[in-house]
């Protein structure tokens, strides 16, 4: 019994010298043993938050943001996948709900990373909050009272707003507009400098008063120019205001021009310069910037007053007061103005109302930002039946007026009578809200 014991153990003994060899020479061959291991591939459950330049980017349950090479996954915004990958590269997939996102307000614009939360976000608003959102209303006295019923979308305040304030307390202005609102305001105001200050005409905002674009120029050229915007951003946003209703770059060296003192004053080529130089210049300061007023001023009259009427040709349009809007969006321009001005080789109606000139924006253009009205309570639209819901019909995002109450009845009204449909309001709030996230003030 003692010799079979020894042999046993002597014979299991070698077996285990010889797999621990085994072993400690495999460890030294990786690529062999590499080539025989499978690695496991990763699945995951996601929605499409952006699907562009061969990038998909999926959000998972936990709001968890994974790219991957797009793999011709040709989906939209929205669409919840089941996918397989490996190396962050996407092996198979299979769709669980289309994009519940209509495929017509879909782009690949500055905003497309903020539509599937646009979207999300426009389902908890009721209907008089979405019309609330298209609205930018006149600061007065009672808005505190006015933006705890309506929940406007923002505020534009003006010089009066202002006088003889001190920062704190214009600071505590805006702050309390913003604690009540359910959806963060457009806080707007006009500050072209120049002929145009508001808050630089009060010397305890401001210094000195912003100088016009012509001044500037003549002292710096655009240099001094990037400096400005980047100096007065700062001054807006130290206070809480966050869009700006400028540049003016409209083309016109006529000195007898209505609109001449608040351009640069100079061609085409130099004002096409100007906005791309203060689009670029805004970026990063808080402040969102609005080129005005498309599709151009020119030698057009005042239509603060009345009714003006532009007759260049279609030609000369295009090629001398397109281009600075041009490229102001290039430069990546969040938001533009209409003119209401009636061009009358584009449309007989007023530039504001006009679908045709939104399509040349929107088409021709690929502007793919807000689109705002200049005032809807100008002279120049006076007598014209129902304003608000033609502007959002042309396809304005967001209308300006001074008549909070009228605006928003006539609004609804025109959705109850059929003039304008809730789908169609949802498709211009569903930009706005997008924006919103865009500037971080919805998060």
């Amino acid at each position: 019994m003692e010799v079979l014991f020894i042999k046993t153990y002597y014979t299991t003994s070698i077996l285990a010298v010889i797999t621990l060899l085994f072993l400690i020479f495999d460890s030294f061959i990786p690529e062999q043993k590499q080539n025989v291991t499978k690695v496991s591939n990763s699945y995951l459950t996601g929605i499409i938050v952006t699907n562009k330049d061969n990038i998909l980017t999926l959000k998972d349950e936990e709001n968890q943001i994974f790219q991957f090479e797009n793999s011709n996954i040709n989906k939209v915004i929205g669409t919840k996948l089941s996918i397989e990958y490996k190396d962050n590269k996407i092996i198979n997939y299979q769709v669980l709900d289309e994009s519940p996102i209509p495929l017509d307000w879909l782009d690949d614009g500055l905003f497309q990373n903020y539509y599937l939360d646009s979207f999300n976000k426009l389902q908890t608003l009721s209907l008089e909050e979405k019309i609330s959102q298209l609205l930018l209303v006149h600061y007065t006295n009672d808005s505190l009272q006015i933006q705890e019923q309506y929940q406007f979308g923002g505020f534009i305040f003006f010089e009066k707003d202002f006088k003889n304030k001190t920062k704190k307390e214009v600071k505590n202005m805006i702050q309390e507009l913003q604690k009540i609102s359910k959806i963060p305001i457009l806080t707007t105001i006009d500050e072209e400098g120049g002929k145009v200050s508001r808050i630089s005409s009060n010397p305890n905002l401001v210094a000195e008063p912003f100088k016009s674009s012509q001044e500037l120029y003549n002292l710096g050229g655009f240099s001094l120019i990037q400096k400005d915007v980047i100096n007065k951003s700062q001054i807006l946003s130290e206070l809480g205001l966050n869009l700006n209703l400028a540049p003016v770059v409209d083309v016109s060296t006529n000195p007898n021009d209505y609109i001449y003192s608040r351009t640069l004053g100079l061609d085409t080529t130099l004002t096409s310069i100007y906005a791309q130089t203060v689009i670029e210049a805004s970026k990063n300061t808080n402040v969102s910037y609005t080129l005005k007023h498309f599709p151009g001023y020119g030698s057009n009259l005042d239509t603060h007053k009345g009714t003006s009427i532009d007759s260049k040709s279609y030609e000369d349009i295009l090629k001398y007061d397109i281009p600075p809007f041009e490229a102001g969006i290039k430069a990546g321009a969040e938001a533009i103005m209409n003119s209401h001005n009636i061009v009358q080789n584009i449309d007989s109606t007023p530039s504001s109302l006009s679908k045709k000139m939104h399509e040349l924006l929107r088409n021709d253009l690929h502007f793919t930002g807000i689109i705002i009205t200049d005032d809807l309570n100008m002279g120049a639209l006076k007598n014209i039946e129902n304003i608000e819901t033609k502007a959002l019909l042309a396809g304005n995002n967001i209308l300006i007026t001074s008549n909070y109450k009228n605006s928003f009845n006539n609004i609804k009204n025109g959705i109850n009578s059929g003039l304008i449909t809730e789908a169609e309001i949802n498709k211009l709030v569903f930009r706005v809200i997008a924006w919103k996230y865009y500037k971080n003030l919805l998060t």
